[in-house]
């Protein structure tokens, strides 16, 4: 008797669905690394941290969008 003919018939079925399944985890973990390494998207949101309101709201305020009186009256309404 060969080797071959010892193999259960559902070998030639999960052999390949195996090596599909261990393809596709080897092609997701290499992408969330590489994702990671680069520090996430540009939001910071895909294996990151989220910014936070307040952050979000300094960000505004250095960048000129809102005046001090505007930030000030939401910086107040985010605390509470």
């Amino acid at each position: 008797m060969q080797p071959w003919e010892m193999m259960p018939w559902y070998g030639m079925v999960f052999g390949p669905i195996m090596m599909i399944i261990w393809l596709v985890i080897v092609i997701v973990v290499a992408a969330v690394v590489i994702r990671w390494l680069q520090g996430g998207t540009v939001e910071g949101t895909f294996l990151g941290r989220k910014k936070h309101a307040l952050e979000i709201l300094e960000e505004r305020f250095a960048k000129g969008e809102i005046d001090k009186d505007e930030f000030e009256e939401k910086k107040r309404l985010l605390s509470e």
